[in-house]
């Protein structure tokens, strides 16, 4: 449909020409009396949504090696290019653009505020989104979850948001496969996106893999001729924008001293079979070689490294070199079984979280929590203070909570 030059729209006392800015969420127009007809072909679509029909999905994510922008990810139905207005109220001010044609969009945007609520609002192809807002990095403390296991739950997340998170990391298994009827490859990321619209447009997302996230074939019961899965993780590292090779990262917060380290660890003993994950973990690998870089010579201050492996079958590895590396950090976190536990080995945690906590109970030999709960992990980083590790049910209940200074 034609939008007529005399057809205007009103947000926050500022008229604007409808054609220049027609898929905002909330806003009115008042067309003239010679347009006016029209209002019974146009959908005004509210505040809390997605609102163009071009634009299907919104998330958030960083791309660096610290916070200090924030990349604004979404999809189209239709290639078009990549516009980003932001600012620290809805008036939005700043822009940043991309001229290309693509359906799959990631733009950079600085967030160089502490303490603020950020405003965004998306255009692509003559249509824009609604504004969105997200919380820019805090001065005083410093929420991190970490959720396992997503991709086999439909959890209902309404105690983890009241926790009022900066940032949303995993431990792996984001879905199922990417071979579901009408969820193959990306699609299945973004039903992922779909299942908590609101959350993953106003927290940024940090997603490690597991072996179903790069699941292209089904599994059977032997090894088969082809590979079934993807170990470059192609449509993941496609579909996220993330720091470094995106299969492996890091990311710091600098003011609280706190690190997250990303491995690529899941069904090691598959290795060289075509039912092999993830990349290679033994003495020559490239992996290995990154993870000693980030662990030696140790941090100061707070380090955990994420992974998708069995804590008590990883940290055994080369001999032990795989625990001795991962005890130069703080803590280590996995989605592996589908259960909510802290094992400790020589003072030193490991975590086992997952959103589906009903599994089969494996666990660890130096377990000293268990619990068959639906479950995530909350961090707490205060400036010079020691880090809070959480272990939370969603159905909002404590069930473990320790304390560990920093080094």
């Amino acid at each position: 449909m034609r939008l007529l030059p005399d057809m205007v729209w009103i947000k926050a006392g500022v008229i604007e020409p409808l054609w220049e800015k027609f898929a905002c969420g909330g806003r009115l127009f008042i067309p003239t009396i010679m347009t006016r007809f029209l209002c019974l072909f146009l959908l005004v679509c509210t505040a809390d949504a997605v609102a163009a029909s071009n634009i299907q999905r919104l998330w958030l994510s960083f791309q660096r090696a610290e916070p200090s922008h924030v990349t604004v990810n979404w999809e189209t139905a239709q290639p078009g290019d990549s516009v980003v207005l932001f600012g620290v109220s809805a008036a939005l001010g700043g822009r940043i653009s991309k001229e290309e044609k693509v359906t799959l969009h990631h733009v950079e945007i600085p967030i160089p505020q502490k303490d603020a609520v950020y405003h965004y609002q998306v255009r692509s192809g003559g249509e824009a989104s609604a504004v969105c807002t997200f919380k820019s990095m805090p001065s005083k403390e410093l929420r991190i979850a970490v959720l396992g296991d997503w991709g086999f739950a439909q959890p209902d997340l309404a105690a983890l948001i009241k926790d009022d998170v900066h940032v949303l990391m995993t431990a792996g298994d984001n879905v199922s496969s990417l071979h579901q009827q009408g969820k193959e490859g990306a699609k299945a990321f973004s039903a992922l996106i779909d299942s908590q619209p609101e959350l993953f447009r106003s927290v940024p997302f940090m997603p490690i893999l597991g072996n179903h996230d790069r699941e292209i074939r089904s599994r059977g019961p032997k090894p088969p001729s082809e590979a079934v899965y993807d170990v470059e993780a192609a449509a993941y590292r496609e579909f996220f924008a993330l720091p470094g090779n995106e299969w492996n990262w890091v990311l710091s917060f600098p003011d609280f001293a706190a690190r997250f380290v990303a491995l690529d660890l899941e069904h090691i003993q598959d290795m060289g079979t075509t039912w092999q994950t993830g990349h290679p973990f033994d003495e020559g690998s490239e992996q290995l070689a990154w993870y000693r870089k980030q662990m030696e010579p140790a941090h100061a201050g707070h380090t955990v490294t994420l992974q998708n492996e069995r804590n008590a079958t990883m940290r055994g590895q080369l001999q032990g070199e795989w625990g001795r590396l991962f005890q130069q950090g703080s803590a280590v976190i996995t989605g592996f079984g589908y259960f909510a536990e802290r094992a400790v080995v020589d003072g030193f945690p490991y975590y086992n979280t997952a959103l589906k906590g009903n599994g089969d109970r494996y666990p660890d030999p130096k377990s000293a929590f268990f619990a068959s709960e639906h479950s995530y992990v909350l961090l707490s980083f205060k400036p010079n203070a020691a880090m809070k590790i959480q272990i939370k049910s969603l159905a909002g209940k404590m069930l473990d909570e320790q304390s560990y200074p920093a080094k």
